[in-house]
């Protein structure tokens, strides 16, 4: 008798989301209908891609074939989209740096350091303390209050099709 796998935790469904946001052919395998059921009143992946199309419009634009389109337009339109994503991400989520720091300043990754929160790259040898440049903070979710999705609805419409009369 096998028993059913645990549920990814919220932060790994989340870092799920935020991998869809980029990639539009996973993003296409996850809306299949076999492939996504999400739980009754749970915030998902799919909620929080949702929220930042209805507020961002991200989806739209990830979806558009920008090559014909010039730099002042593709500007115009992602300022767009980081006004309204920005929005969801401060209205939902409290985001703080996974390691404090500026970038560019010299750091010490000390021993017992945490691998999902500290990326190291370059020459990586020896045993830590390791030294070296900050290249980016980071992003840690400090804390999630996504809405609650009714289980009346279905999660894969990320928006619905508009229809003028």
């Amino acid at each position: 008798m096998t028993t059913p796998a645990a549920a990814p935790s919220f932060f790994t469904r989340l870092g799920l989301a935020f991998r869809v946001l980029g990639d539009a052919s996973l993003a296409a395998k996850l809306v299949a209908p076999a492939s996504v059921s999400a739980p009754a009143a749970e915030p998902t992946a799919l909620g929080l891609l949702a929220l930042l199309q209805r507020e961002g419009r991200l989806v739209d634009f990830l979806e558009e074939d920008v090559a014909g389109f010039s730099d002042a337009d593709i500007g115009a339109a992602a300022r767009v989209v980081h006004t309204g994503s920005r929005k969801v991400l401060r209205q939902y989520l409290k985001l703080e740096p996974a390691l404090d720091g500026t970038e560019g300043d010299p750091v010490t990754v000390p021993a017992g350091f945490s691998a999902e929160r500290i990326r190291l790259t370059g020459n990586v040898t020896g045993q830590p303390p390791f030294r070296g440049t900050l290249k980016h903070r980071g992003w840690y979710a400090a804390a999630v209050s996504l809405p609650v999705v009714s289980s009346a609805l279905d999660a894969r419409v990320i928006a619905p099709a508009e229809v003028e009369l």
